[in-house]
């Protein structure tokens, strides 16, 4: 089975697809776990509404904690023997269950790409290249046990960065797969969407922090992040 997390907050005008395009997965046996994060429009009323429709739904509510806080408390609740994460206005293609499950065999986690979308038409693709490329923890299905005790740092923006460098520094193993059936909605009002120099220059500071007890590869891997960073932050 797989333990899908959706962290919702405010996300009422995607919701609905997002939670459709799971329910119609080509693979059947999921656990849905919904976290609302404190919203204030209606995500709590159509979250329950599917909770009541489907017994693979399962809705938590909680006080307004952050992004981080609602992957946690799904997390806590995740039974499957995998995960993977989805944020409540992206999508995922019907056989993306299917796909990943198909290419699990002796390795801890699969990564695939995404395609970016706005008002529902693909504007580009990307594929994975190399392990360390995509920093979300979107794009994947995780072994559980691969990532026992792993948790995501509350409290700061850019925490799916710190979630990616501490699941490479396991040195888990990895197969990238040629697919982009995550579907990464343009939405300009997520979180990471207008530049935050003050949440940039804290996971800068953690990231360097890390090097202090990583190993030789360890080091490699934070200060190539650390540049990629560096460069994307200058864009914004």
């Amino acid at each position: 089975m797989i333990s899908f997390i959706v962290p919702i907050y405010n996300a009422e005008p995607y919701l609905s697809a997002c939670i459709e395009s799971l329910l119609h997965q080509t693979e059947k046996e999921l656990q849905i776990i919904l976290v609302d994060d404190g919203s204030t429009d209606h995500c709590p009323v159509i979250a329950q509404r599917y909770a009541e429709q489907d017994q693979r739904v399962e809705v938590y509510r909680q006080t307004h904690a952050g992004q981080s806080a609602a992957r946690n408390t799904g997390l806590t609740h995740a039974k499957g023997e995998y995960i993977a994460f989805l944020d409540a206005d992206d999508t995922l293609e019907p056989d993306w269950c299917t796909r990943h499950l198909s290419s699990f065999a002796d390795v801890d986690y699969i990564q695939s790409g995404y395609r970016r979308v706005q008002a529902g038409k693909g504007l580009y693709a990307k594929l994975p290249t190399h392990p360390f490329q995509f920093t979300s923890p979107c794009m994947r299905l995780y072994r559980r046990d691969a990532i026992e005790g792993m948790r995501f740092e509350e409290g700061m923006i850019y925490e799916d960065v710190i979630w990616s460098v501490d699941l490479w520094l396991r040195g888990l193993r990895c197969r990238m797969i040629p697919y982009t059936g995550y579907r990464y909605t343009l939405n300009p009002d997520s979180t990471t969407s207008r530049p935050n120099k003050q949440a940039q220059q804290l996971l800068m500071r953690t990231l360097r922090a890390k090097t202090r007890q990583a190993s030789f590869k360890g080091k490699i891997i934070i200060l190539y992040t650390l540049m990629r960073l560096h460069a994307h932050f200058l864009k914004s």
